[in-house]
C-alpha cells in the first residue's frame, strides 16, 4: 500500500467564473472586516471583495465573550500591557510585535467605536473596565456584559453594509492562484448552494488577505465554530508558505462540561467570570488554584489549564466546577446574560450550583508566519488575526488580546497594500508590471479558468503540485485523535499514535468526489499533521503546549520557533531560535537568511569562526601597514564568468560582521539569477581596511555556493521536460552543509535529507546488521512511526520485497539504464524512484527519461568548481 503525500493542491473542478479585484479578503470576523473597512477608507475607489465561509455575520469574533484589552485608564501604561503579554508567551513573543500591539491597540479600539460599536460604560459615560487572566490591571473593554464580539461583528457587518465593499457568502476559498514569478495573484474557492453563484470559481487579485480565523474544529471539543476547520493555514502550506509554532494552541480551561461524549462547539465560560471573582474548586469544593500561582484563578490560561486538568487526573473525575454563586441572581443577569442563559438551557442554574467546566481546544497562537506589516513568505498574500502568527501570542495568548491583534495589524495590512499599490503606480513599470497601478486587470499575466497562467507572450506557466482529497468520513477520526493523543497532555507516546493514525487516514479505498466536505477534511488533516508533527519535536512543557515526558520549560535547546513549510516531498519543519545573537549583522541581511531557510544565528557562528581564523592578535597586518585608518574606498563584486549567483546575504553578512557594521552594501541581483561575465553583483563602501580584510572570506563563500547553484543548474537543464528532478546528497563540507544545499535550491534543484534524523535510509550495510531488509524496515518502522524511509537496493529482485513493506522510496544504486526503465515498469507508480550512482552529466536525460523522480547528485556539492568572482576596488 502506498500512503498518498499531503497535496499541494485541492482537486477541485474547473473554475466556471471569473470575478476581479484589488484586495481580496478571505475571512468576515474582527480582522478581515476591519481590514476591508480601512482598506476602503485609503482608497475609495478600490474594488475589494470579502469572501466568507458561511454568511457575514457568522465565524469566531461573534463568540467572543471576554472583550478588548487596550491601555484606557490613566492609571494602567503600555508598558504593563507588554510586560503582561510577554509573561504569558513564555518567552517566545516578538517583543517589537507586543510593542506594536500595545501602542497602536487603543487607537485601534476608538477607531472600532468611532465605527460604531458601542461598549458598556459606567454610570458617569465612561467605559467600563475589568480584568481577565494573566492581566495585573483592570484593561478589558466589554460589551453587552459578555457579548463583545456579537456587538464587534454587529457593528462590522453593519459598516460593511454601508460600504462598497462587495461580499460573497457560502464560500470556501480553496487555493491561491499565482503568476509566473511566483507572485499572489487570487484565489480559487466554492460558492455552496445557498449562494448567488454555484460552484468553482476564481477571483483575481494581486493582494489576498488570509482571515480565516482558527482551527479549533482539528478537535472533538472546541470553542470554535463548525467553519473553523484550518483552512487558511492548509491553505498557506499548499501555497509554500512558512507556518510557525503551531504546537501552541491554547485550551480555554472553563468550557461548559457537557458529558465525556460530548463534541463539537462547546459553550465557553469567559474569563471574565473569573475576572469578577469566580474561584475554581474540585467535587469537595477545594480551591486549588491557591497553591498553583500567585494570581491563583486568575493565572494565564495555559496555567488554568494545566492545573484543572492535573486535579481531573488526581481525582479520577471528567470535570471541575467554577463557583460563581456569590454574584448573586442579578449580577449573572445582567453581567453574564449569555453565560446565563446557556447554562439554564443545559439544565445548570449557576446562581444556585457551580458550573462544570473542563478544558477545551479554543485559540491557535501559531499560525502562518507575518511580519510587522501582515506579509507572509509568499509576495502579494498577508494573514491577519488567529490564523496568522504576528509574534504577539508567543507561547500562550493572553487573554483579551486577539480581538485587539485583529484590529491593530488589519489596520497596518491595509497601510501597507495602499503603499506598494501607490509605489507601483508612481515608478516606472518594472519586467512583468505595467504603468499603472496594480489592479488585477492590469498585469501581464493572464489566468484561465484552471487557474494556470500564462505570461504576455504565451509563455504557459502550469500549475503542477500534486493534488489529492482525504475521504470526508475520516473527519471524526482525525479530531478524536487528536483529542486523545494532542490536547492538553501530550508524551510522545501519545504523539506517535496520533502521528500513525493522521498516516493511515491519508489512504482511502475509493476515490474521493472534490466537495465541501473532503475539502474540509483535507484542510483538517493538513493542520492537524503539521501540529503534531511540530509537537512531537519540541520536547519540553512551554505555555499551552504541556509534555507529560519533559516536564519542564527548556530555554538551553527550545527557545526558538518551529517553523514548517509543504513540499511535494512532505512537511520540512526548521527551527528558529528566538534569542539570537546577530547584531553585527544588518536586519535586512537576517531577514533575507531566514526566508531563504537559513538560520542566522548559525551563519553568524561560521562567521565568527572565519574571523578567528583569519584575524589572529595582530589582525590584518598588511591592511593595518599600507592603508591610513581614516581611508574609504568602494569595491564592486564582480562575475568573471557565467553562472548562476548564491550567497549573496552571506557575502553582504561578512562584510558587515568583519567590520561591525562600518561598511554598507548595496545588491546589484539576486540568489538563483543567471550572471555574465562583467555583472557588477555588489557594491561596497567603507574604511578601506576593513573592505581588504573582509575580501576573501566573503569572497570565498561566494565563489563556492555560486559555483554549487551554476552546476546543479547545468545538471536541472539537463533533464528539463522529463518531469525527473535533481537533489543532492549528504555530500557536503562540515559546517556549511545548509548553506551549500541552499545554493542547490538556486540553481534549480531540490535538497535530500539534511540529517541523518530527518528521514530513514535503509542502505546495504543496515540490511546486513539487521538480518534483512524486510526486518531493517520493521525496526525502523516500529523505532519511528510516520518518519519517510528510503530504502537503497542494487539489484532488481530486492525490488518487490521492498515494495512489500511498504517503502514510500526506493533508491537503484548504479542501476544501468537498461535496468532503471525495468525497474521503473515493475514499481509502476507504488513509489519514488531515486537512481544514484555512476550519473554524468552527459547520460543524466537518459536516465531522467526512464521515469524515476530523481537524480541523485553527490558531486553538486561535493566537487562543484568555484565559479570565479573577483572584488574589484575603484581608483581614487
Amino acid at each position: 500500500m502506498t500512503i498518498p503525500a499531503i497535496p499541494q493542491r485541492l482537486t477541485a473542478p474547473t473554475p466556471g467564473w471569473t470575478v476581479e479585484a484589488d484586495v481580496v479578503v478571505v475571512g468576515s470576523g474582527v480582522a478581515g472586516l476591519t481590514l476591508a473597512l480601512r482598506y476602503a477608507a485609503l482608497d475609495p475607489r478600490a474594488r475589494i471583495l470579502v469572501v466568507t465561509k458561511d454568511v457575514l455575520s457568522s465565524g469566531s469574533t461573534r463568540w467572543a465573550q471576554g472583550g478588548i484589552a487596550a491601555v484606557l485608564d490613566p492609571a494602567d501604561t503600555p508598558a504593563e500591557h507588554l510586560s503582561d503579554t510577554l509573561v504569558a508567551g513564555v518567552g517566545l513573543c516578538d517583543e517589537e510585535a507586543v510593542r506594536v500591539l500595545v501602542t497602536e491597540g487603543p487607537g485601534a479600539l476608538r477607531d472600532l467605536i468611532a465605527t460604531g460599536a458601542r461598549f458598556d460604560t459606567d454610570a458617569s459615560g465612561e467605559l467600563q473596565l475589568t480584568r481577565e487572566g494573566g492581566h495585573r490591571r483592570n484593561r478589558i473593554v466589554h460589551a453587552g456584559g459578555d457579548a463583545t464580539g456579537a456587538e464587534v461583528q454587529r457593528a462590522l457587518v453593519q459598516a460593511i453594509g454601508e460600504s462598497a465593499v462587495q461580499v460573497i457568502e457560502h464560500a470556501l476559498v480553496l487555493d491561491l492562484l499565482k503568476d509566473a514569478e511566483g507572485r499572489t495573484a487570487g484565489v480559487t474557492l466554492h460558492v455552496m448552494g445557498e449562494g448567488e453563484r454555484d460552484g468553482v470559481g476564481a477571483v483575481r487579485a494581486p493582494a489576498v488577505v488570509l482571515a480565516t480565523g482558527g482551527m479549533g474544529q482539528v478537535y472533538a471539543a472546541t470553542t470554535n465554530p463548525v467553519v473553523s476547520t484550518g483552512d487558511g493555514v492548509a491553505l498557506a502550506l499548499r501555497a509554500g508558505a512558512v507556518v510557525r509554532d503551531l504546537e501552541f494552541v491554547q485550551f480555554h480551561p472553563t468550557v461548559l462540561w457537557l458529558g465525556e461524549d460530548s463534541t463539537g462547539q462547546q459553550p465557553l465560560i469567559s474569563e471574565a467570570v473569573r475576572g469578577e471573582g469566580a474561584v475554581l474548586v474540585d467535587a469537595d469544593g477545594v480551591r486549588f488554584m491557591k497553591d498553583v500561582h500567585e494570581l491563583a484563578d486568575l493565572a494565564p490560561r495555559d496555567v488554568v489549564a494545566k492545573a484543572i486538568m492535573r486535579r481531573i487526573r488526581e481525582t479520577g473525575t471528567g470535570h471541575m466546577y467554577l463557583d460563581a454563586r456569590h454574584f448573586g441572581e442579578e449580577k449573572w443577569r445582567t453581567r453574564f446574560p449569555t453565560i446565563h442563559a446557556v447554562c439554564l438551557e443545559h439544565g445548570i442554574d449557576p446562581v444556585t450550583e457551580p458550573i462544570p467546566v473542563a478544558p477545551a481546544a479554543h485559540y491557535a497562537s501559531g499560525g502562518v508566519r507575518t511580519d510587522l506589516h501582515g506579509r507572509t513568505s509568499v509576495p502579494g498574500l498577508y494573514a491577519c488575526g488567529e490564523v496568522a502568527c504576528t509574534g504577539v501570542h508567543g507561547a500562550n495568548r493572553l487573554a483579551s488580546n486577539s480581538l485587539l491583534e485583529g484590529l491593530v495589524f488589519a489596520a497596518r495590512i491595509a497601510a501597507d497594500i495602499h503603499a506598494e499599490r501607490e509605489d507601483r503606480a508612481g515608478r516606472a513599470p518594472a519586467k512583468g508590471e505595467t504603468g499603472t497601478a496594480s489592479t488585477a486587470g492590469e498585469t501581464d499575466t493572464v489566468f484561465t479558468a484552471s487557474g494556470e497562467g500564462r505570461r504576455g507572450s504565451g509563455e504557459p506557466v502550469a500549475d503542477d503540485r500534486p493534488t489529492g482529497l482525504i475521504d470526508p468520513r475520516a473527519r471524526p477520526r482525525i479530531q478524536g485523535h487528536m483529542s486523545r493523543g494532542a490536547s492538553v497532555l501530550r508524551s510522545r507516546e501519545s504523539l506517535t499514535e496520533v502521528a500513525k493514525a493522521l498516516l493511515s487516514v491519508r489512504w482511502t479505498p475509493v476515490a474521493v468526489e472534490p466537495c465541501t466536505e473532503s475539502w474540509e477534511t483535507t484542510n483538517l488533516l493538513t493542520v492537524a499533521s503539521a501540529l503534531v508533527a511540530a509537537a512531537r519535536e519540541r520536547e519540553e512543557t512551554r505555555g499551552s503546549h504541556w509534555r507529560e515526558d519533559f516536564s519542564e520549560r527548556n530555554d538551553d535547546w527550545w527557545l526558538g520557533h518551529l517553523d514548517v513549510t509543504l513540499t511535494a516531498e512532505g512537511m520540512t519543519m526548521t527551527y528558529v531560535p528566538h534569542t539570537r545573537d546577530v547584531d553585527a549583522l544588518p536586519s535586512q541581511v537576517e531577514a533575507d537568511l531566514t526566508e531563504a531557510g537559513l538560520d542566522p544565528a548559525a551563519v553568524t557562528a561560521l562567521l565568527e569562526i572565519a574571523r578567528a581564523e583569519d584575524l589572529q592578535e595582530a589582525g590584518d597586518v598588511t591592511s593595518l601597514a599600507t592603508i591610513p585608518a581614516e581611508q574609504t574606498a568602494t569595491a564592486d563584486v564582480v562575475a568573471r564568468a557565467d553562472g548562476v549567483v548564491a550567497g549573496l546575504a552571506v557575502a553582504e553578512g561578512v562584510f558587515s560582521f568583519f567590520s561591525r557594521g562600518r561598511l554598507t552594501v548595496e545588491r546589484r541581483g539576486k540568489d538563483g539569477e543567471h550572471v555574465s561575465r562583467g555583472d557588477v553583483l555588489m557594491t561596497v563602501t567603507g574604511p578601506a581596511r576593513d573592505l581588504l580584510t573582509a575580501e576573501r572570506t566573503a569572497l570565498n563563500l561566494l565563489t563556492h555556493l555560486s559555483g554549487v547553484a551554476t552546476l546543479t543548474n547545468r545538471w536541472v537543464r539537463a533533464v528539463e521536460g522529463t518531469g525527473a528532478r535533481i537533489r543532492d546528497s549528504r555530500k557536503t563540507l562540515p559546517g556549511l552543509r545548509a548553506l551549500e544545499k541552499y545554493a542547490v535550491r538556486c540553481g534549480g534543484g531540490i535538497n535530500h535529507r539534511m540529517s541523518l534524523s530527518d528521514a530513514a535510509l535503509i542502505k546495504d550495510n543496515h540490511v546486513v546488521a539487521a538480518g534483512g531488509v524486510a526486518e531493517a524496515f520493521r525496526a525502523v518502522r516500529d523505532a519511528h512511526p510516520g518518519l519517510p524511509i528510503e530504502v537503497e537496493v542494487d539489484r532488481i529482485d530486492q525490488i518487490e520485497p521492498v515494495l512489500a513493506e511498504g517503502a514510500e522510496e526506493i533508491l537503484l544504486d548504479n542501476f544501468t539504464v537498461e535496468q532503471l526503465v525495468l525497474a521503473v515498469r515493475l514499481v509502476g507508480g507504488r513509489a519514488r524512484l531515486e537512481s544514484s550512482g555512476g550519473l554524468t552529466l552527459e547520460s543524466a536525460r537518459d536516465v531522467a527519461e526512464t521515469g524515476v523522480d530523481y537524480l541523485a547528485v553527490g558531486a553538486l556539492t561535493h566537487s562543484a568548481p568555484a565559479l570565479d568572482i573577483a572584488l574589484d576596488l575603484r581608483g581614487n
